[in-house]
């Protein structure tokens, strides 16, 4: 009873994980999708919701049952969605607390209820501490799947009571890496002539930015592992993200990959690059406390 990942691209470890868990009844109560933009976090987290409410026995979601039929619709009793992504103020702390409560009741219909809480990195610490309530106590039949940029902009405890897995975004290992390293590097020196100088090919080539961002987003990702006592290294490059936790503070870390999830979205609605990189040099410099 293999889950159906419906033609989701990549990823075939993760996928095989999140199977064998779910075909062995011992799926993760609790589990935070990591990814950049793009990276598919939140259609991933859709289709495992569907398939916990699937009434299919055979390699769920079916995609045909009333189940799947209502969460595809966005109308499922037993499936909860918050978008942080999409509204950044999307988890205030009654909000979170409604959660909590309302985690405690059966499923209408389903053999699950699933709450789908995207984007939390943008949940203040307050929330996260209501949240950490139920997920330390976590009721029977309950799944909570989360997803955000990056598992370092939450607090220890959170993390602590969550299983992680990261997304490829695809990017081919080390394609831009060398370039974005000097630009990552850049970010903390005191003037902005060398930023600059470094983003200023990227205008030319979209496909290019769209590279060097992928890897700046794991650059600055690991550099906030590393300043918030982690070890998790998905770039591939030490040295730049231990030169920018020694010089930057974790917000500011954070700071920065937020800023380039925002570069990424943008990129993919077509936003002018000459303005886009114009943005966000300004952003990584205002970020970094260097404006």
């Amino acid at each position: 009873m293999s889950l159906n990942f419906e033609d989701f691209p990549g990823n075939p470890e993760l996928k095989k994980s999140l199977s064998l868990a779910f075909d062995e009844g011992r799926f993760p109560h609790a589990i935070l999708l990591e990814g950049s933009p793009g990276s598919g976090t939140a259609a991933l987290s859709g289709i495992l919701a569907k398939a916990a409410v699937c009434l299919s026995e055979d390699g769920p979601p079916c995609g045909r049952c009333s189940g799947c039929v209502k969460a595809a619709a966005g109308s499922h009793p037993d499936i909860v969605t918050l978008d942080g992504d999409a509204n950044p103020r999307a988890f205030p702390v009654d909000a979170v607390r409604e959660i909590r409560s309302g985690a405690y009741v059966r499923p209408n219909e389903a053999p699950r209820k699933v709450y789908r809480l995207l984007g939390v990195h943008n949940m203040s610490e307050p929330s996260q501490n209501a949240l950490l309530k139920v997920l330390e106590e976590p009721p029977q039949n309950v799944w909570f799947l989360l997803t955000a940029v990056s598992s370092s902009a939450l607090l220890p405890t959170i993390r602590s009571r969550v299983q992680i897995f990261t997304l490829d975004d695809g990017t081919p290992s080390g394609e831009g890496l060398e370039e974005a390293t000097k630009i990552a590097r850049a970010v903390a020196a005191p003037g902005e002539a060398e930023l600059l100088f470094g983003t200023a090919p990227l205008i030319r080539d979209k496909d290019r930015l769209r590279t060097v961002l992928a890897q700046l987003f794991l650059l600055f990702r690991d550099a906030a592992v590393l300043r918030a006592g982690g070890e998790s290294c998905l770039s591939g490059e030490r040295d730049a993200p231990a030169y920018l936790a020694s010089k930057l503070t974790r917000k500011s870390l954070m700071l920065l990959v937020e800023e380039t999830a925002r570069a990424q979205r943008a990129l993919e609605r077509n936003a002018n690059t000459a303005l886009l990189v114009t943005a966000y040099c300004a952003g990584l410099r205002e970020a970094a406390g260097k404006s």
